[in-house]
C-alpha cells in the first residue's frame, strides 16, 4: 500500500538523517531495504525503532567481495540507493555511483552528507548544530542576550537533511519517468539548513527582520508570540500574530477592557506588556488556560511534552501517533485520499537472497 508501492530502495546504515528521509519513503509505500554492518553501526545509532520501521535489513560486510557482491545485487534491481558515506568512501568501497550506474542505468543514487559532495568542507566531520551554524539558521535561534541555542537536532538533521533527502529522491524518479535514467541526488544538511531560512532572508531584505537575536516578531521578541509559563509549571505558546487573534487573546486573559494597556506593536512598550501577560498566565494552570482558549481563535495552545502529544483529542482524532513493535511514534505523514500508507511495522530480518527473490 501507499503511493510509493513498488518502488525498491537499498538503504546503507547510518545516523539520522538517512534513515529519517528513508522512513519517510517506507512509510509512503516503497520497499526499502536496510543494508547494515553485521554487528550493527554503532554506539550513537539507535536500537531498531521508529526512524527503522518498515524495512526488511540485512547484514553485509561491505569490505568483503561477497558482502560487496550482495550489495550490488540489490542495487541492480532497485530503483533508490542511499548512502550517508563522507565523499569518496562509497567509491572505495566499490559501490560508488559510477560502478552502480553501470550496473542499472535508471538507479537513483541519493548521498546524504552534512557539507556536500564538494566545496572546502566536504571532508570534514560535523553535526546538527555545525550545519546550522554555518548555514546561519543557528545565530537567530534563542533570547535577547543569550547564546544561541540549537533546538534539539531536529533542523539540519531532519528537516533540513532526512526530508530533503526524501524530495530530491522522489523528484529524481519523477524526472526518471520522462528520461528513462537515474541520477545522483547530492543531500547536504548546510545546503538544507539554509533553504530553511528562506523566508527569514525575505525578512531581512524587507527590513522586517531589524533587532538581534530574540529581538524580533518571530523570535520570542515580541510578547504575543512567545510562551509563558502557568501556576502548575506547565507552558502555554501564543502566536496571537493578526489584530482579530490578538484581540481574542486579551478577551482569554481578560484584558480586553484596560484602557491602559500597551497597543500591540507599541515596540517601546513589549517589556510592559510581557510582564501583565506573564503575571496573567502565572495565575491559572496550562490546562486551565487551554479549556478558556478552547472556545477561541487566539493562536494560544498549551504546550505538550513528546508523551502528551499522543493523548491530545485532536491528535488521537487524526490518528496522528500509531504504536509499532510497543513503541508509540508519528504516524506516517502527509495523507492520500486514494494511496492511504498502511501503519507501520517494525524492521524485520532477511536475507539477500530472500530480497532478490521477491524483487524478481
Amino acid at each position: 500500500m501507499g503511493a510509493l508501492n513498488g518502488i525498491r530502495v537499498v538503504e546503507l546504515a547510518g545516523l539520522a538523517p538517512g534513515p529519517f528521509g528513508c522512513m519517510v519513503l517506507a512509510d509512503l509505500g516503497a520497499d526499502v531495504v536496510l543494508v547494515d554492518r553485521p554487528g550493527g553501526a554503532g554506539p550513537l545509532v539507535p536500537p531498531p525503532g521508529p526512524l527503522q520501521r518498515g524495512r526488511r535489513a540485512v547484514a553485509l560486510d561491505l569490505k568483503t567481495p561477497d558482502g560487496l557482491a550482495g550489495l550490488l545485487s540489490l542495487a541492480e534491481r532497485a530503483d533508490v540507493l542511499v548512502e550517508g558515506f563522507r565523499p569518496g568512501v562509497a567509491e572505495r568501497l566499490g559501490f560508488g555511483p559510477e560502478t552502480c550506474e553501470k550496473i542499472n542505468p535508471r538507479l537513483v543514487y541519493a548521498r546524504m552528507t552534512g557539507w556536500g559532495q564538494d566545496g572546502p568542507l566536504a571532508a570534514a566531520a560535523g553535526h546538527d548544530i555545525d550545519y546550522l551554524a554555518v548555514a546561519g539558521a543557528l545565530e537567530p535561534l534563542g533570547r535577547a542576550g543569550d547564546r544561541p541555542h540549537a533546538p534539539i537536532n531536529l533542523l539540519a538533521d531532519f528537516a533540513g537533511g532526512g526530508m530533503l533527502l526524501a524530495v530530491g529522491v522522489l523528484a529524481a524518479l519523477l524526472e526518471r519517468e520522462r528520461s528513462g535514467r537515474g541520477q545522483v541526488v547530492d543531500a547536504a544538511m548546510v545546503d538544507g539548513s539554509a533553504l530553511l531560512t528562506t523566508f527569514l532572508h525575505g525578512m531581512i531584505g524587507n527590513g522586517m527582520w531589524r533587532g538581534g537575536r530574540g529581538e524580533n516578531l518571530l523570535d520570542g521578541g515580541a510578547p504575543f508570540y512567545d510562551t509563558y509559563q502557568a501556576a502548575d509549571g506547565g507552558y502555554l505558546a501564543v502566536g496571537a500574530l493578526e489584530p482579530q487573534f490578538y484581540a481574542a487573546l486579551l478577551t482569554g486573559l481578560g484584558l480586553d477592557g484596560d484602557p491602559d494597556l500597551p497597543s500591540q506593536f507599541e515596540r517601546r512598550r513589549w517589556p510592559e506588556l510581557r510582564q501583565i501577560f506573564t503575571e496573567r498566565f502565572a495565575s491559572r494552570t496550562r490546562d486551565a488556560w487551554a479549556e478558556i482558549f478552547a472556545g477561541l481563535d487566539a493562536c494560544v495552545s498549551p504546550v505538550l511534552t513528546p508523551a502528551e502529544a499522543p493523548r491530545h483529542p485532536h491528535n488521537r482524532a487524526r490518528s496522528t501517533f500509531v504504536e509499532v513493535g510497543g513503541t508509540v511514534q508519528p504516524a506516517p505523514a502527509p495523507r492520500f485520499g486514494r494511496t492511504p500508507a498502511s501503519v507501520p511495522e517494525p524492521s524485520r530480518a532477511a536475507t539477500v537472497p530472500e530480497i532478490l527473490a521477491s524483487w524478481s
